[in-house]
């Protein structure tokens, strides 16, 4: 379904992905692992179209989208959940849902849709007219993810769902991304949380300088020691199996 091929993107002279490659198959559940400044961000923003790449290529269902511009992403199937969620906190929870439903197509659906949401974090149900801005952290998260399938997309991006969050709030965040995943939405995690995310993940991928250091499933990259050490920040105490 995607295809990113040795994608170079950069700040001006500064470099943060170096020949960068990586594909996630429709259905499927990739998590992008790695430690901190290592370009998880930027590899997903270039994936949603707001980092331009300046050499490579990048492909979704068949078509070449390395040039598109960054607001055709959305209504091409691809929809992001940014790092900070990034509302509009003086909106309410119901208009910022309501601002995913606005690509072609989905519009129609805007009622399906938000009942959908409201069946996958029914928290929210009483919260619908309230400024988004009063919620909790992992409620603001909630209404991130659901203003993003508001957009019905084919694969869904998530850039740090867990960051500032409590662990109990961790645990449901993960959950419900297994639901969506289960649902058939091809999703991308780029991820801290190295446990959770190889937990959930059908195959990893780990980012570490820009470059993609090592790929597999889950249990490939556990099984080697230096990679849990050096890229996974796992011991040989830690476990991370599903």
């Amino acid at each position: 379904m995607l295809d990113v091929h040795s994608i170079r993107v950069a700040y001006g002279a500064a470099v943060a992905l170096w020949d960068v490659s990586l594909h996630v198959e429709q259905g499927e559940l990739l998590c992008v692992v790695g430690p901190n400044s290592a370009g998880k961000t930027t590899l997903i923003n270039a994936i949603a179209g707001l980092n331009r790449i300046s050499a490579g290529s990048m492909s979704f269902a068949g078509d070449d989208i390395s040039r598109l511009p960054a607001h055709r992403f959305c209504p091409s199937g691809i929809a992001l959940v940014p790092e900070g969620r990034r509302l509009f906190t003086d909106m309410t929870v119901r208009e910022n849902l309501e601002l995913g439903s606005y690509v072609a197509g989905a519009k129609k659906a805007r009622a399906d849709s938000l009942t959908r949401v409201c069946d996958l974090f029914p928290a929210l149900v009483p919260k619908l007219n309230q400024p988004a801005g009063s919620l909790s952290g992992g409620q603001q998260q909630m209404v991130a993810i659901g203003r993003a399938l508001m957009a019905q997309p084919r694969l869904l991006l998530l850039d740090e769902p867990s960051l500032g969050l409590a662990p109990s709030i961790v645990l449901d965040m993960f959950q419900v991304i297994k639901d969506i995943h289960a649902q058939g939405v091809a999703v991308l995690l780029v991820e801290q949380n190295v446990s959770m995310a190889l937990k959930v993940a059908q195959r990893a991928a780990v980012l570490e300088e820009g470059r993609i250091v090592a790929s597999g499933t889950p249990q490939e990259l556990l099984s080697q020691p230096e990679l849990r050490r050096a890229y996974l920040g796992l011991d040989a105490g830690q476990t991370a199996t599903h």
